[in-house]
């Protein structure tokens, strides 16, 4: 099975399991309050519908265009638009004739759905995998700043260590970059002191220039060679696969960024390299630098496992039992929705230039793995519950935000918009809701065609 195609269905599975559950927090106080529904659609029916089957008063359905779905509520003004029927007297059964407490929390019960799925989710994302991490405190001697000129500009250099972000302690190492996406300063410590500085209001824009920068940090690493170029002017020199570098022309060498530096100041000369070897043996092997600062190798990647072995790091690894569970899941959804709305906050900031990374369903579905990893699914899962559940609480008219902004208007004054002024208001915000799934799924094919 392609890649692609793993990606494809991961998505729509996830999305479907999202839309009917979110339309089911919709469907069920209804019923209880006696609301007539007359639709409940996975996806949307524009013409004609995949399926269909009418059970009592409901049709239910799957449409063809999957943008959400959809609970078609007798009496309320929503996407379908359907004023004739709002020009005849109300029944009994119809959403305008409940009061507006009922309607409220009719309208909440998506969102609300929505919330508690990511918490159940991490909950028992807790209780089966657990938690494994690297704790950002455990690196022995500091982060490795890959990207240069991006670490220049957050003020990072290669060996500080990263202590906290907005006075926030960092727990994971993994967990630093969305810390920093989302943050305004760091605190870092540098050759013993500590230093706090601000997060430039640009940063994301600036990470966003080039997605293959964005990884800008790791932890420091040996230079052991994990393979020896075919071209190499050292071919035949004698370095083998895992030989650790520990010495160039006399300088020790600990982490593989230091050793650019030492070879741009030899560049096209004959220096020698000292290497250890498994068995401890080491060796002094004469080595050709070229002209443009390289010794003709391919470094070797290393596994956390031995890094932990080697004692540059550490992992840990949390187990819980249920009940630890519960409180566990909980305090992983507070920290993803707390997070998401620091996201938001600064896609609405025009000065962050986050607006530019804001994605479509191409995005979306590039969120899950080439292969299937029931993990990555459900926790891609929870936090897209979070979004939606979050999206769909902005004061929008056609999102149930706009219905909540009405309704608790109508609650605090006693007085109700006219139908009138729902039906416009209704078609603003589908035109406005239109123009960002464009401007979304829009930036998606600029950075397809663009490669950015």
């Amino acid at each position: 099975m392609s890649p692609l195609l793993i990606k494809t269905i991961q998505f729509l599975l996830s999305l479907s399991l999202l839309i009917v559950l979110h339309e089911m927090g919709h469907f069920i106080p209804a019923k209880l309050f006696k609301t007539r529904v007359e639709k409940f659609y996975l996806f949307f029916d524009v013409k004609f519908s995949l399926f269909k089957k009418k059970i009592g008063e409901t049709v239910y359905g799957i449409g063809w265009l999957p943008l959400g779905g959809y609970v078609k509520i007798a009496g309320m003004i929503d996407e379908s638009m359907d004023t004739e029927a709002m020009k005849e007297e109300p029944k009994e059964w119809e959403f305008r004739s409940k009061p507006a407490w009922q309607r409220l929390i009719i309208m909440l019960g998506g969102v609300t759905v929505n919330f508690i799925l990511a918490l159940v989710i991490y909950i028992g994302m807790a209780y089966g995998y657990g938690d494994q991490y690297i704790p950002a405190d455990s690196l022995k001697d500091g982060v490795h700043v890959i990207e240069k000129t991006i670490g220049d500009e957050l003020g990072i250099q290669t060996g500080d260590k990263i202590l906290a972000v907005d006075g926030n302690k960092v727990k994971d190492f993994n967990g630093i970059f969305m810390s920093i996406i989302e943050g305004n300063s760091i605190t870092i410590e540098r050759d013993g002191q500590t230093i706090e500085q601000a997060i430039p209001v640009d940063f994301i824009a600036t990470l966003m220039e080039d997605k293959d920068r964005a990884l800008f940090l790791g932890p420091r690493i040996p230079f052991i060679i994990g393979e020896v170029s075919p071209g190499s002017l050292n071919k035949e020199a004698g370095l083998e696969p895992q030989d650790e570098v520990v010495e160039i022309a006399g300088k020790k060498v600990t982490y593989f960024d230091e050793v650019k530096p030492i070879l741009e100041n030899h560049k096209g000369e004959k220096i020698d390299l000292t290497v250890v070897r498994e068995n401890n043996e080491r060796k002094v092997i004469p080595v050709v630098i070229n002209d443009s600062a390289q010794i003709g190798v391919r470094p070797m990647g290393l596994s956390m496992k031995d890094m932990e072995q080697r004692g540059l790091l550490r992992v840990e690894t949390e187990k819980y039992t249920f009940a630890q569970s519960i409180p566990a899941g909980i305090n992983k959804g507070v920290s993803k929705f707390t997070g998401y709305l620091k996201q938001l906050k600064k896609i609405f900031n025009p000065d962050t230039g986050a607006y530019k990374g804001v994605g479509g369903f191409a995005a979306i579905g590039g969120l899950f793995p080439n292969t299937w990893n029931w993990e990555v699914f459900w926790g891609t899962t929870a936090f897209l519950s979070i979004m939606l559940g979050v999206l769909n609480l902005l004061p929008i008219p056609a999102l149930d935000g706009g219905h909540v902004m009405f309704l608790l208007y109508e609650i605090v004054s006693g007085r109700k918009p006219s139908d009138k002024f729902l039906e416009y208001a209704q078609m603003i915000g589908f035109f406005l809701l239109l123009a960002l799934i464009l401007f979304a799924n829009g930036n998606d094919l600029y950075r397809y065609l663009t490669g950015k």
